[in-house]
């Protein structure tokens, strides 16, 4: 298994009362809201939003390497806690027992170790700690779990769990330098780490070979990224290629001769694409797979056959391709226990024998199952969020339409039950990154929205990951610009299409899409009745100015990518919404975490006190054990509470 926790990498792609404006404003947009609602009678009914926001009843099932045990995330004291299953005897117990923080992700090594991660109050400084479940005691007391990296203000990650060893594992640390990660070993037991590599600057991300040995890593000088390798540990990296951060060139695996790298490269095309490489002649092999539509960088693999069985990709949902019978033969039994809903494989057991399976779709939450291939039997193992009816759901749509400037632009369209697709109150939710992308599934704040009668589009603007290189390129340097307008766009397609109705139309995102939530009430202040931030930098200086540490070898891509605050200032002061604070009209409800490390509490203060120096109000919440984003169940229930009071008076919601 190689184990790299998505922690480290998902840094570098997120940026991520009721208000009254103007005398008499508000009730206006209320009443013209109120007068043109629909009848509500037929829809499904009104479901408590803590159903839609609540903890699973449990999620993340993984399974032992022997296959004999589970474990999985369940709510113990409303916080996410790992929880083990005998499959011989049925007998769980709760091995971790955080209480102010849910764990954030964790894995078995070995058959009789939980290794887990875990921040303070979203302070995103992720320690390592392992817990010891062969002794029968259930549950594990407090203070079972050891802390592997007891410092203070330092970001840990596991880079390899080292599954041949049970007594070690690769993990990356900034301790030494906040800008940068060394890779240590680490010794369980003891807690003793053993530095492996020093970072010298310049190393954004490491990478092993199936031998658990530092064979790769990838540099940067701020704009142009270089793939190092060496043959053996005893020697010194040499670089085999630099190219610009505009294209792509990924290492995503070595093959299991450990010679040759699987890399993703959009190098001389436009959609990225899977091939083979060999390191030491530097030249491009084979062509491994390519979609004409959209990137590919999903890699299947089989750990006991040593072969690669497929790749992955997204257009408008999520499909695979095989080059592996046994593992096509395997996807296609499983399809057909489900015919009607997506199968995914999460995890399998040394043998590749028994495996877990995800069953989800754009309706419901899904489940988790347990397959056994040589009983070719199929096991139910809980249901994710089992109060949430498939039958009440909304689907999700994808849809395509045309920027104002000819661009083809994606995206998803959740249109409640019961009622006519006709003149709806509309919430466009633009996504977090903002190199990233929407896609096909169940997502529970459309279904929130949805479930009190709002039409909800999601798209994919310029900018997204996924649709090729020209198409996230034509993003640079236009935050609240034609990133924004295709925002627009997308509204008033809807407005085209006789969906929504011009006078209740709404804006609501989170990181980036806050931004764009600020941005669409400052910039298009005649558009919508209101908007929702939620951790939305509103300063593009200070947001610049106070990225986290390990961000700062990229802080010249990130110039690139938004804008350079010398070289830029009067494109950067212009789309700033805290500078046109007196161009905004409508309610405005922000949200935000004292301790986000991405989006500095200062971002949202800042747009708050410039909002009310107009004298308007603005409905504001903070939260003070929460980062970029409300992990925290009883935070999310007060901001999703809020909203949707919000999103009541002002759109007139059912």
């Amino acid at each position: 298994m190689r184990v790299e926790l998505l922690l480290f990498m998902l840094s570098l792609s997120c940026f991520l009362s009721i208000a009254a404006p103007v005398a008499g404003a508000a009730e206006k947009t209320a009443e013209k809201a109120l007068s043109g609602a629909p009848e509500w009678g037929h829809l499904p009914p009104l479901l408590p939003m803590e159903n839609f926001f609540r903890n699973p009843d449990t999620a993340s099932y993984a399974i032992s390497p022997d296959g004999t045990k589970l474990a999985f995330a369940k709510p113990w004291e409303h916080r996410m806690n790992v929880t083990v299953r005998d499959l011989a005897t049925g007998a769980e117990r709760r091995v971790t027992s955080a209480r102010e923080r849910d764990i954030a992700g964790f894995f078995w090594k070995g058959n009789d170790r939980i290794v887990y991660v875990q921040d303070t109050g979203g302070d995103e400084n992720f320690h390592i700690y392992v817990v010891d479940i062969a002794d029968k005691e259930a549950p594990l007391p407090v203070g079972a779990a050891r802390d592997l990296t007891p410092f203070e203000g330092v970001r840990a990650g596991v880079l390899d769990d080292l599954e041949e060893d049970p007594d070690h594992m690769l993990i990356e640390m900034n301790r030494r330098n906040p800008e940068v990660f060394d890779v240590f070993r680490c010794d369980i037991a003891t807690g003793g780490l053993t530095q492996v590599a020093e970072n010298p600057g310049n190393i954004a991300g490491w990478m092993t070979d199936h031998n658990g040995k530092l064979r790769a890593a990838y540099a940067t000088d701020g704009v142009n990224t270089s793939l190092l390798y060496r043959t053996t540990e005893d020697q010194e990296f040499r670089t085999l290629i630099t190219t610009n951060f505009r294209e792509t060139f990924v290492p995503l695996l070595f093959a299991y001769d450990n010679k040759l790298l699987y890399v993703e490269s959009n190098l001389d095309r436009d959609k990225a694409a899977i091939y083979t490489f060999d390191p030491e002649t530097k030249k491009t092999l084979d062509l491994v797979f390519e979609h004409p539509e959209v990137d590919v960088g999903g890699l299947l693999h089989s750990k006991k056959r040593k072969i690669i069985t497929g790749v992955t990709f997204v257009t408008d949902r999520g499909h695979y391709h095989f080059f592996d019978e046994n593992r096509a033969e395997l996807q296609k039994t499983l399809t057909s226990f489900f015919p009607e809903h997506e199968v995914a494989v999460t995890d399998m057991d040394d043998d590749e024998r028994r495996v877990i399976v995800r069953v989800y779709g754009d309706r419901t939450r899904g489940a988790y199952y347990l397959y056994d291939r040589k009983d070719n039997s199929m096991s139910k193992l809980a249901d994710l969020s089992p109060w949430l009816k498939e039958e009440q759901m909304a689907p999700m749509k994808p849809v395509e339409f045309k920027s104002r400037d000819g661009l083809t632009l994606h995206g998803y369209l959740t249109l409640p039950l019961g009622v006519e697709p006709r003149n709806l109150p509309l919430v466009v939710i633009p996504h977090g990154g903002p190199s990233a992308r929407d896609v096909w599934g169940f997502d529970s704040e459309a279904q929130f929205l949805a479930n009190r009668g709002a039409a909800v589009l999601q798209v994919n603007f310029r900018g997204s990951t996924g649709y090729g290189k020209a198409f996230w390129q034509a993003g640079f340097k236009q935050w609240g610009r034609g990133m924004q307008n295709d925002v627009t766009d997308g509204v008033e397609w809807a407005v085209a299409q006789g969906i929504a109705d011009r006078s209740r139309l709404a804006i609501y995102g989170g990181s980036y899409g806050g931004y764009a939530a600020l941005a669409g009430a400052t910039f298009t202040p005649d558009l919508y009745a209101c908007a929702v931030s939620y951790v939305g930098p509103s300063n593009i200086f200070t947001l610049l100015a106070s990225i986290p540490p390990y961000w700062e070898p990229f802080r010249e891509m990130e110039y690139e990518e938004i804008g350079d605050p010398e070289k830029d200032k009067e494109l950067l002061t212009a789309v700033s919404p805290v500078f046109h604070a007196d161009q905004i009209k409508i309610p405005l409800f922000v949200a935000q975490g004292a301790n986000d490390p991405r989006v500095n509490k200062a971002e949202s203060d800042q747009i708050v006190e410039a909002v009310r120096k107009t004298g308007k109000d603005v409905v504001y919440m903070v939260k003070d054990n929460e980062g970029h984003g409300f992990h925290n169940e009883e935070n999310r229930f007060d901001f999703y509470r809020e909203m949707e009071t919000f999103f009541r008076k002002h759109l007139g919601l059912r």
